[in-house]
């Protein structure tokens, strides 16, 4: 894929985070790129977690199985 320039302007969050990349010695070209890809992979893994969150709630099996569970760590809680 062919390289594409971009221009953005930065408020003061984003500039102290670009200033805390390059103190790393990243190039400023190479702390967006690897922002812009943390930032996407972070998206994907919000997204996956959303599903297994959705699906883990949708399976009566499963939450029947948690309350089991839960229900003999209560039974083996020492009084108080």
């Amino acid at each position: 894929m062919e390289s594409k320039a971009i221009s953005a302007r930065l408020d003061e969050d984003a500039q102290r985070a670009l200033a805390e990349l390059e103190a790393t010695g990243l190039s400023r070209t190479e702390a967006v790129r690897l922002g812009l890809l943390a930032a996407a992979q972070q998206l994907r893994d919000r997204s996956r977690l959303e599903e297994e969150v959705a699906a883990l709630a949708a399976d009566a099996e499963d939450l029947a199985e948690a309350r089991r569970v839960a229900a003999m760590m209560e039974d083996l809680r020492d009084p108080w």
